[in-house]
């Protein structure tokens, strides 16, 4: 193990029906499924979609940080 660790970023937008933090969530799940090493996230962007006048659902914009193997 070094005394360093070096990191890669990745954006990936999450969506919902529910709300901003089920969005944020259900990004997150789904790069746990094949990015191993997650740290950190940052929202970049919120946004969302209007149906009838209220939000249709919520979509959220993230830079996900991972740990390269090994740094």
């Amino acid at each position: 193990m070094s005394d360093h660790h070096t990191y890669k970023k990745v954006e990936v937008v999450g969506s919902s029906k529910n709300s901003i933090d089920e969005a944020i969530n259900n990004a997150l799940t789904e790069c746990a499924k094949s990015i191993r090493n997650l740290d950190w996230f940052e929202v970049l962007e919120t946004r969302g979609h209007i149906e009838g006048g209220r939000v249709g659902h919520y979509q959220v914009t993230l830079k996900v940080g991972f740990r390269i193997s090994e740094s």
